[in-house]
């Protein structure tokens, strides 16, 4: 197994556990811990922790320690709205500038995301990506990038939060997609605004029983 992909799974579980409240913020993650652990050298953990501190899931404490980081409401509101903004613009790009081969692997998307067990937080990443390379806007492009990077873990929770919320985050992209296809640029970025509040509202739905459970912990 190479470094990179043994980086790649421990981050994906610290990910999981941190934003499932399983990992609570002020948690140590210590190299040698997590290395032996997973059954792997201190370079791909190294590697792990720093994209994690990247995504701010994880920060330096005492002695330049990582710890869990505490991810508070308003923050994420902050990465929610600036991402809700970026995400409507290249909609509304992409309803005008989508190609038809474009288009055609957009309802592809759409049509995968709507088959049962179908692993639908990835197929949903597929969706935002193929909106944000739409907008055919390389600058644009790159700043969503980064924050669809720290906030993926969050979003990709969601399904696992609330049941529900598969089913209405399909109803939203399949609104979204009429609206791209009939090239209406203002209702693609409307819904696509609405589309990541409902996502920031299931998160904070998330953060709020995480915070009850540490509560409850500590008495």
């Amino acid at each position: 197994m190479t470094a990179t992909r043994s980086a790649d799974q421990i981050h994906a579980a610290l990910s999981r556990q941190i934003v499932a409240g399983q990992l609570r913020p002020g948690d140590p993650l210590a190299e040698t811990t997590l290395a032996a652990r997973f059954g792997v050298s201190r370079t791909p953990t190294r590697e792990a922790l720093h994209r994690l501190a990247s995504e701010g899931l994880v920060e330096r404490g005492p002695r330049r320690a990582f710890l869990v980081r505490r991810m508070s409401p308003d923050v994420l509101r902050d990465l929610f709205e600036a991402l809700g903004e970026l995400e409507a613009l290249c909609a509304s790009l992409a309803a005008h500038r989508m190609t038809p081969i474009e288009r055609a692997a957009l309802e592809a998307i759409l049509a995968e995301g709507e088959r049962p067990g179908t692993d639908y937080a990835a197929v949903n990443c597929r969706f935002h990506d193929a909106l944000r390379l739409g907008g055919q806007n390389a600058v644009l492009s790159e700043m969503l990038d980064d924050l669809n990077r720290r906030s993926m873990p969050w979003r990709s929770a969601q399904f696992e939060a609330q049941p529900d919320r598969m089913n209405s985050s399909r109803a939203e992209h399949r609104a979204i997609v009429r609206a791209v296809l009939a090239q209406d640029g203002a209702q693609a970025a409307a819904l696509m605004r609405a589309h990541m509040a409902a996502s920031l509202g299931v998160v904070l739905v998330m953060l709020t029983r995480h915070a009850e459970q540490e509560l409850a912990h500590d008495r």
